[in-house]
């Protein structure tokens, strides 16, 4: 299979590139990005060809394409990869605004083509036991959710508004709201969330705590602070609480690794020994291409952790609780 990446500006670009150059059934085939001079370093990085010209880019030979432009950038380049054929894994949170996320999930609709969602945490070992026990009954019925993903700081344009559709919010909820989703197979009624700046001089928040009524009456809380220190080990965390009627569950997603003290580097790093879930959502993604199956994280669980997203903004602004709003995409393929 033939591979281009549109884009290096999120850094699990590299990542991405990586794993793909690694295989023996892949290629990655080619990149583009409106930064010449990135994206001419990645091409060389990864021994393949950097192609100036997005239209030219998308008119060549490749079975698919991941996206990880900037967030604002999302819906311009998942829809032109849907109007030539190609399809696409897409890098978090899908858009910056709503009706972008909803018109990029028309757009393949429309065109046939896969749109798959990068939330790699669906493929931790932990994660999906957690998803067997609590659908089997064995915690009884959910009434609480405690979840954190915490992290470093990114900088650049994360911490830009325009490109990046908010700070930290923008760009943590969406990987717990998405198991939250996926491990209860419930949805959010009502939303609450107190967003701050505190660590850092950026002009988007850096920490808060958004509160969530389920539509099955639980309770969730979800921490997406940037409040991981830059000598933290590893670059953050995804943890969960899960309270049911007949047990309590909780799992590290993180949790399988050694520490390193590198005196050389003068730091310490937390080195992973357990499975690779990006490599794991990878492997789905193209089996989903190659036996012509629509994809497991889909464009629509993209939008509603966007929704929660954009509710905990209104909610922080009006300093209430804000009532959901679903966006009603009629049947969707993607």
């Amino acid at each position: 299979m033939k591979i281009g990446i549109i884009s290096f500006a999120h850094m699990h670009a590299y990542g991405y590139a990586g794993l793909l150059s690694r295989r023996d059934d892949v290629q990655l085939s080619a990149i583009w990005d409106d930064d010449t001079t990135r994206g001419m370093k990645a091409a060389d990085k990864f021994n393949t060809e950097f192609i100036p010209n997005l239209e030219l880019f998308l008119s060549a030979d490749m079975d698919a394409v991941v996206v990880c432009s900037e967030n604002a950038k999302h819906q311009e380049h998942v829809i032109a990869a849907a109007r030539a054929k190609k399809p696409i894994l897409c890098e978090k949170p899908i858009a910056t605004k709503i009706e972008d996320a909803a018109e990029m999930i028309r757009a393949c609709d429309k065109e046939g083509v896969t749109l798959q969602m990068a939330f790699p945490m669906r493929f931790v070992p932990a994660v999906q036991n957690v998803r067997e026990i609590v659908q089997s009954g064995a915690i009884g019925e959910v009434v609480a959710i405690n979840g954190t993903n915490h992290g470093q700081m990114p900088g650049g344009w994360f911490s830009e508004e325009e490109q990046s559709g908010g700070g930290a919010a923008a760009s943590h909820i969406v990987h717990v709201m998405d198991l939250i989703r996926w491990i209860t197979n419930d949805e959010v009624k009502n939303v609450y969330a107190e967003l701050d700046t505190r660590f850092y001089e950026i002009d988007v928040e850096d920490c808060g705590i958004v509160s969530l009524e389920m539509e099955s009456g639980a309770i969730a809380t979800i921490d997406p602070s940037w409040s991981r220190p830059k000598t933290f080990p590893a670059w953050g965390d995804v943890w969960m609480k899960i309270v049911g009627t007949k047990g309590t569950v909780t799992v590290d997603a993180f949790a399988q690794n050694s520490l390193y003290y590198n005196d050389e580097a003068n730091c310490i790093r937390q080195l992973s020994w357990g499975e690779n879930a990006v490599e794991g959502m990878l492997d789905d993604f193209l089996e989903s291409i190659k036996q012509g199956r629509p994809p497991s994280i889909t464009g629509e669980d993209g939008l509603r952790t966007l929704e929660v997203v954009k509710a905990a903004y209104e909610s922080n602004e009006r300093k209430q609780s804000v009532e959901l709003k679903r966006v009603s995409l009629g049947k969707s393929y993607t």
